[in-house]
């Protein structure tokens, strides 16, 4: 069985991920740092923005695609995974802007980031509990 709803988010996260990715490589050329950070609040809040989304996306994309798998509505599942996406977007872009302080997007985006994250752990329980085994 394919998966197509979790792969298009899969593939999302992806690329947000290299793009985070590309951002902190560039900062570790310029300052020469191989592992950690220095005292630059940029370096340090891109590193973050990188390794946050690493921390989120597997769960998401498990819960999403356990839930396309058992037949989650499909319209539901595309909610969630924008819903997640544009959380991790959000939170990133805050991050970044706000220097790794407090900034709108950044408490916007894991606020809809943990919003996504239960709203799919119901979606997949009432499924499991709906089921007729």
């Amino acid at each position: 069985m394919i998966l197509p709803v979790s792969a298009v988010f899969a593939c999302v996260c992806t690329i947000l991920l290299v793009l985070l990715s590309v951002r902190v490589a560039m900062f570790r050329l310029r300052h020469k740092k191989g592992v950690g950070v220095t005292d630059n609040r940029d370096f340090e809040a891109a590193v973050r923005a990188q390794a946050n989304l690493t921390e989120y996306a597997p769960i998401a994309l498990i819960l999403l695609a356990i839930g396309e798998l058992n037949g989650v509505m499909v319209e539901w599942v595309y909610a969630l995974g924008m819903a997640f996406v544009l959380g991790r977007f959000l939170h990133a872009w805050g991050m970044i802007q706000g220097r790794g302080g407090a900034h709108p997007a950044r408490l916007g985006g894991i606020l809809l980031t943990w919003l996504a994250l239960l709203a799919m752990v119901v979606a997949v329980m009432l499924n499991v509990f709906q089921a007729n085994y």
